[in-house]
């Protein structure tokens, strides 16, 4: 089948191709488009210095116009909205499909149709939609807008990526799943000031090249500190998930004290290793359960993911890493027991550099929480360089949405992170102890005995006493071991640092990289 775009609604005296749209009626009936705005010349150098410019001038926030109708577009009403399969827009067999405005979705965005380095603005119509006949949204004009678009696949029984909401986007992976969320930038999370959330004002979608199997989406971005212009260049096979290869240029307005480049945001509300914080009926609940990074010199490390009782933000300072990402690892079913949202299907997203980013930080923020709907874990690259006004600063990478990262492991890897009381059985459980059990699972464990010479290494805080330690295979299991230990202390925080090594002192598996927070353990155990 040929990937040209398939033109159902054109005319001789037209010199640039009209938008097409899907049909629902007999093949050979034209679906009539809707109007567009005038074409105009369109290149990602020129989305660039228009952001130039934005930055140049005062921030001027996009205009809610209809801001009181949308009190009452709630949550349900919002989703009674439906978009008309016929209305779609058809970039090469990729279904793009409008969201409506919104209570949570207020500041229209503007979409543009790019074919042959010409745009042309779709222009908001209510016809675009079916909406119920009392939908407080029928108060609205035609000068509403969009919120935001989705692509759907061929068949339009469901979408693989979305983009709604501030500069959000996200899609459903390799298992069809949507989990985790994605941003173009991250300003000042998880400090004492207010966070700045940049929003999406502008989309072109490019319609790709012949042969291409891309769909290109580029995007303004504008808020009070910093205009960007981003472009992203995503392929969706089906098995393997997305990938997409974002560029990115921003022009800052002001200074940033904490910027997050390549920001994704998740849920983690507790697993096998703070099951105790939660009565709900299932298991584990989490989106993702671990960040994972492999640094410049290649050290890989995994830092299971907390739910601690206040705001926390740990630093991982690096040079030009070769990827970190937010990682479900747990694939097991059985581990969740629900079928209804499939936490176990969930996208793990990997994070690839493809310019030089230089000196800077993974770093991790994590939010206390006490349900599922709240997305509490953030994860972003923080440049040692912070952005002043007047800074231009560029980062290209490479996302994957899939099960797993993909990149070699020959080390073995983290499996399961377990705490509990510290002591023994039949006697007082000290308050002040805490047990914690890491297994490791891989080939380089494979077979290997207690003596033959596994060691493990294990790194406390001061402040932070090791009371014991035991390392051992695992029974039935022939590729994993637990390294076992106690450790006594007081610290509101304590960072701990573990791997396995040979008797020669080469490493067989990953560095894990863990954080406890005693006080909240001891309450939970009191109460």
């Amino acid at each position: 089948m040929s990937r040209k775009l398939r033109l159902l609604a054109a005319t001789a005296m037209t010199l640039l191709a009209t938008p097409t749209f899907a049909q629902t009626a007999a093949p050979t009936q034209a679906v009539e488009a809707e109007p567009f705005g005038p074409a105009a010349a369109f290149s990602f150098d020129a989305l660039a210095e228009k952001a130039a410019e934005l930055a140049r001038a005062p921030y001027a926030a996009t205009p809610a116009t209809y801001d009181k109708v949308l009190e009452d577009v709630t949550y349900t009403e919002h989703w009674k909205i439906m978009f008309k399969q016929a209305k779609s827009l058809m970039v090469n067999d990729s279904p793009v499909q409008f969201f409506h405005l919104g209570t949570y979705f207020r500041q229209p965005v503007k979409i543009y149709d790019v074919q042959d380095g010409q745009a042309r603005e779709v222009v908001y119509h209510r016809d675009y939609f079916d909406m119920p006949e009392d939908s407080p949204a029928m108060a609205m004009g035609d000068d509403a807008g969009f919120a935001g678009f989705r692509v759907m696949r061929p068949d339009f029984k469901t979408d693989w990526i979305s983009f709604l909401g501030g500069s959000y986007f996200r899609t459903d992976g390799a298992l069809h799943q949507y989990g985790q969320s994605a941003r173009a930038l991250a300003l000042d999370t998880g400090l004492a000031t207010p966070e700045e959330f940049p929003r999406f004002t502008e989309f072109y979608i490019e319609h790709p090249k012949e042969g291409s199997e891309s769909l290109i989406v580029n995007a303004l971005l504008d808020s009070p500190s910093v205009s960007g212009a981003y472009r992203i260049a995503m392929t969706n096979e089906d098995g393997k998930g997305q990938v997409m290869d974002v560029q990115s240029r921003l022009f800052f307005r002001d200074g940033v004290e904490r910027l997050g480049v390549a920001p994704l945001t998740s849920m983690f509300w507790y697993s096998e290793s703070n099951r105790f914080a939660s009565a709900d009926w299932r298991p584990e609940v989490h989106d993702t359960d671990g960040l994972m990074m492999i640094s410049g010199t290649g050290e890989q490390i995994w830092r299971p993911l907390n739910n601690p009782d206040r705001v926390m933000a740990s630093s991982f300072a690096d040079q030009n890493p070769q990827g970190f990402g937010l990682m479900q690892r747990d694939r097991n079913f059985e581990n969740y027991q629900d079928d209804g949202v499939q936490f176990h299907k969930r996208p793990s997203v990997w994070i690839e550099p493809t310019s030089d980013w230089g000196n800077g930080a993974v770093q991790l923020v994590e939010l206390p929480t006490n349900d599922e709907v709240f997305d509490n874990i953030v994860a972003f690259w923080n440049p040692e360089q912070k952005p002043e006004a007047g800074t231009e600063m560029r980062f290209d990478y490479r996302m994957h949405w899939g099960v797993d990262a993909p990149v070699e492991m020959p080390l073995a890897r983290t499996t399961a992170t377990r705490i509990g009381e510290g002591g023994h059985p039949g006697n007082p459980r000290p308050l002040d102890q805490h047990k914690l059990l890491v297994e490791f699972t891989g080939e380089p464990l494979e077979g290997l005995g207690l003596d033959e010479g596994v060691e493990a290494h294990i790194t406390l805080p001061k402040g932070a006493e090791l009371v014991e330690e035991y390392t051992t295979p695992v029974q039935g299991k022939d590729d994993t071991w637990r390294v076992q230990f106690d450790i006594k202390t007081t610290l509101p925080t304590a960072d701990l640092r573990v791997y396995l090594s040979d008797a020669d002192g080469t490493p067989l598996t990953e560095t894990w990289m863990g954080q406890i927070h005693p006080q909240q353990i001891a309450y939970w155990r009191q109460h």
